[in-house]
């Protein structure tokens, strides 16, 4: 059995009742508070956690989770969502009230307690709260009660001297009826549905309640020993706790129709003040000052259908044959197991010699015990010492017929135990094992190397180096297994290792004593941990574990026998026997889940896994606390996890609280598997779901509207640059602009002190012709002039069509004055718009200049002066030609630096493109020089590329 005492976290010294919630978890009530256990951890409850009593009788789960607590003396407390709430807490508590320690019965949500002596109130308690049913009863105390039927709201009472019959008091009518037996004086009734069990002393009685009000008795049955409680489990079978200790169990249960045979004893040596069946009927005994005790159900099968006497003795090795099943035991003793019986043969009395080895074939058994070599034979009982006594036997194996070899510390002997003669094959070595190969080769073993050898030239040669071979058998033909003491298990051929079977591999451990053949593919390795069945498949192999949880009186196993279907483990405490077939019939999954005790996120505790789980950055720190009520496993627990939104990867961890720091703003699952005994997970996983909200600043929508407002932030900032760069710039523009303009005023001003300079000096030269009539047409062509001249001057541009009524003035006032000489003619194209508005007065002065430097001084000819307005698509084209004798470049550079008109036309052609980004291009050409026949005279071009801005306005 399992003890869990202090030292495991039971801080007890007496335990009381034993309860199991509907999650698996086991309940304890102990002189130290309330304690619950999950198979791997204890969890105390005790004053500090709200329990104003810690002497705790028992616990008891109602449907809707709360655990109720019974306590000595009336401080009732209940148990629910991780909190104790006591009668300062609730106080409809403090309605119940007994005298002595209430009788209970449990239906759902509700639990019915009443005194059983001399009961005045039934009192119901459901969901918190505390209904009371008096209950008018004889007040002389001379009744008390034994049961109570919810499904009749019968309470049945028994009267104290045991003269009268049992009553059935119904507590909704208050009316009694007399039922067909008395209960026995001193008599301590105990039910379960309709059987009841009545005890007095060492006798039984067990009844079964018909129509109400009729028992019926089935059996009676007398112990030799006063019975202290009696208990029935869930599945009817009858427990007996002793007064003087121990518990006696009955194969029968209370539903089979069956005389009840001899019990099977349990925990002599202690009191047992309650028991259990767990959900897996595995079973739990709580005891006085020595904490609880564990048996699997497994195990307690075995135990109670193979009784074996005096099977409790440290075995250290095992043998079988035929004849029976050999053991060997850690002094100088042996047993021999027949029909489920095991005779001890004493060799020495009182000798602490154990066995190393036993070798068994026919009537012949040699044990080889640490200093001695003893030969029995199981048909005449005789004993024989071996004279290899001497050698300190290591290993007793099988060699040919009628021989066995001996294994010691001195080298390998074979022995015929026929004639009882000896031949020497090794001398002066520690030899440990050895198996024969071949007619006259063996392979031999000692503590680290394995060697090949010839038994008749005595020669050997190293086969496998750095292996302490511990056993050797032949699987079939040149295919060997080798159990080692730290290496696991070696397969080999005679030549080479095939494959090494390893810890790693899936055995319990490395370290192996013992290999038992049950077939060429399959053997049987005895550990310190257990046994592991090895199957050959192939290339493959498959391994099963078995331990404790399986059966086997220990995990300590020196050594097993295999008898078909039957195993037999000599262990360290006492012979197992158990069928092959129900051991490979084991589930590979363990049919529980993880419960989630509760969930701590940031500081909040949740106990409710139903509501929604959330918290909020920082308190994003999580705790899992975790249980696996597998107790089969015996603590060997283990959890597989993940979280879902975070990562896919299965984490592994031994501890029951899973801590994950610092999780991101998400939506997580978190997914949790059990791993128990042999590595055997939970059928499926258990999820929660729970939220990390971010805060306020680690939401999308903030990062987002950061995002724009940083992007925003950058454009402003990228504007104001732009702009201050374009600010600087249009003021750079605007004072160039300013001094541009203020040169074109100035240049407008020269223009027009220059043409009314030389109007007036043709007035003068005709005055002094004293042609009076012509100055005085001169006079009125020349005023009208001076009011244009007066009007464009103010103007920075003008139309087409104005310029040439301007230019047409001014033509026909200098055709006034040159008395004819020259002709005109303006044309204006149809590509041209007469809208379009052009630089003011910018063509006057290249017409002035035509004329007097090109026409006015013809003699052999007339002049003739044309202009033309042209749009090529691309640019305004102004033309100005003369039929004058032309003029060089040489010349063309002295006239237009010497005419002021043209000089100022320049100017205001550069001011132009400074101000108003508009491109204008002067071209001069000497026709004559240009190649052309029968031309002669000057050309000037003015090409105008519109610039089409509001400011301009050229062509729109």
């Amino acid at each position: 059995m399992v003890n869990y005492s202090e030292e495991e976290g039971l801080n007890s010294s007496y335990t009381y009742t034993l309860s199991q919630d509907l999650n698996g978890f086991i309940w304890i009530g102990s002189d130290n508070g309330l304690f619950r256990f999950d198979g791997k951890e204890f969890k105390q409850y005790n004053k500090a956690d709200g329990l104003k009593n810690i002497e705790v009788l028992s616990c008891h789960q109602l449907s809707n989770g709360e655990i109720f607590i019974l306590s000595f003396l009336n401080d009732f407390a209940y148990l629910k969502d991780g909190r104790i709430i006591n009668s300062d807490s609730n106080k409809e508590l403090k309605k119940m009230h007994f005298e002595h320690n209430p009788s209970i019965y449990i239906h759902q949500d509700a639990i019915y307690m009443y005194a059983p002596g001399n009961p005045k109130n039934m009192y119901i308690y459901r969901n918190g709260k505390v209904n009371t049913i008096p209950l008018f009863i004889n007040g002389d105390g001379s009744s008390h009660a034994i049961s109570f039927d919810l499904s009749n709201h019968l309470l049945y009472l028994a009267d104290k001297s045991g003269k009268k019959n049992i009553e059935a008091y119904d507590i909704v009518t208050r009316k009694k009826t007399s039922c067909n037996i008395p209960l026995g004086k001193k008599t301590m009734v105990y039910r379960k549905d309709s059987f009841y069990i009545f005890k007095s002393q060492g006798k039984i009685e067990i009844y079964k309640l018909h129509d109400k009000f009729t028992f019926k008795k089935i059996q009676t049955y007398f112990t030799n020993e006063n019975i202290q409680h009696v208990f029935i489990d869930k599945n009817y079978g009858i427990w007996l706790s002793l007064e003087n200790g121990g518990a006696l169990h009955f194969k029968q249960t209370l539903l089979e129709n069956t005389k009840l045979s001899n019990p099977v004893k349990f925990l002599d040596q202690y009191v047992i003040n309650s028991i259990l069946a767990d959900h897996d009927n595995n079973i739990w005994f709580s005891t006085q000052n020595n904490g609880i005790y564990f048996i699997t159900d497994k195990f307690l099968k075995s135990y109670m259908h193979l009784p074996i006497k005096n099977n409790s003795a440290y075995i250290t090795a095992i043998a079988g044959n035929d004849s029976g099943i050999f053991l060997g035991y850690n002094e100088a003793k042996s047993g021999i197991y027949r029909s489920h019986t095991i005779k001890d043969i004493v060799f020495e009395k009182n000798r602490k010699i154990e066995h190393k080895a036993i070798f068994s074939e026919g009537n012949t058994v040699i044990f080889g015990l640490s200093r001695s070599l003893i030969q029995y034979n199981t048909a005449t009982k005789k004993k024989y010492i071996l004279n290899a006594s001497d050698y300190n036997p290591k290993n007793v194996l099988p060699y040919i017929r009628g021989s066995v070899l001996i294994c010691s510390n001195d080298g390998l002997t074979a022995y015929n135990y026929n004639a009882h003669t000896y031949s020497k094959i090794l001398q002066q070595e520690r030899i440990y094992t050895a198996l024969l190969y071949d007619t006259d080769s063996l392979f031999v073993g000692n503590f680290k190397d394995l060697y090949k050898m010839n038994t008749r030239t005595k020669k050997k040669s190293l086969f496998l180096e750095g292996y302490y071979f511990t056993d050797i058998k032949k699987l079939s033909h040149n295919l060997y297994v080798g159990a080692t003491n730290l290496n696991g298990i070696i397969l080999f051929s005679n030549s080479k290792i095939l494959k090494r079977i390893t810890q790693g591999s899936g055995l319990l451990t490395s370290q192996i004593k013992k290999i038992e053949v049950e077939n060429e593919n399959v053997f049987w390795a005895s550990t310190n941990s257990g046994l592991s069945r090895v199957e050959i498949r192939g290339t493959a192999i498959k391994i099963n574990n078995f331990t404790q949880t399986d059966g086997l009186p220990s995990n300590v196993v020196a050594g097993c026998v295999i008898k078909g279907d039957t195993l037999f483990a000599g262990t360290s405490k006492g012979l197992g026997i158990l069928s092959i077939r129900n051991l490979l019939s084991q589930k590979k999954f363990i049919h529980k889940k993880v419960i989630i005790n509760s969930i701590t996120i940031g500081s909040q505790e949740f106990f409710n896994l139903q509501q929604k789980l959330t918290s909020q950055t920082p308190n994003n720190n999580i705790v899992f606390n975790l249980s696996f009520p597998d107790y089969a496993s015996q603590g060997k627990i283990s959890y597989k996890y993940k979280i879902e939104g975070l990562n896919d990867t299965w984490e592994t961890s031994s501890s029951s609280k899973i801590i994950l720091n610092s999780l991101p703003p998400g939506t997580y699952t978190f997914r949790v598997l059990g791993l128990g005994y042999n590595g055997k997970q939970s059928y499926t996983s258990t999820n929660v779901n729970f939220k990390i909200e971010p805060k306020f600043w680690q939401t999308w929508w903030f990062k987002f509207l950061m995002i724009i407002l940083g992007a925003t932030a950058l454009f402003i900032l990228i504007t104001l640059y732009f702009q201050k760069k374009r600010n600087k710039k249009l003021e750079n523009l605007y004072y160039e602009k300013k001094i541009a303009e203020l040169e074109l005023q100035a240049i407008k001003a020269q223009i027009n002190p220059h043409f009314i300079y030389n109007c007036l000096n043709s007035i003068q030269f005709l005055l002094y012709k004293k042609d009076y009539a012509e100055t005085e047409n001169y006079l009125d062509i020349f005023s009208q002039m001076i009011r244009k001249t007066l009007h464009y001057s103010e103007k920075t541009f003008m139309p087409i069509q104005e310029e040439v009524e301007y230019l047409s003035l001014y033509l026909n006032m200098e055709k006034l004055r040159l008395k004819e000489q020259f002709d005109y003619s303006i044309h204006i194209s149809e590509t041209v718009d007469k809208s379009w508005t052009i630089p003011s007065l910018l063509i006057q002065p290249f017409v002035e200049n035509a004329i007097k430097h090109g026409v006015s001084a013809l003699a052999d000819r007339k002049g003739k002066i044309d202009i033309r307005f042209d749009y090529s698509g691309l640019s305004l084209c102004i033309t100005v030609e003369d039929n004058g004798n032309g003029i060089s470049s040489k010349d063309q550079t002295i006239i237009k630096s010497g005419s002021f008109g043209v000089k100022l036309s320049q100017k205001r052609i550069e001011t132009f493109k400074q101000l108003f980004e508009t491109n204008i291009i002067l071209v001069i050409k000497n026709l004559s020089e240009q190649g052309q026949e029968h031309e002669q005279g000057t050309q000037i071009k003015i090409y105008i590329t519109p610039h089409e801005n509001q400011n301009t306005s050229l062509h729109h």
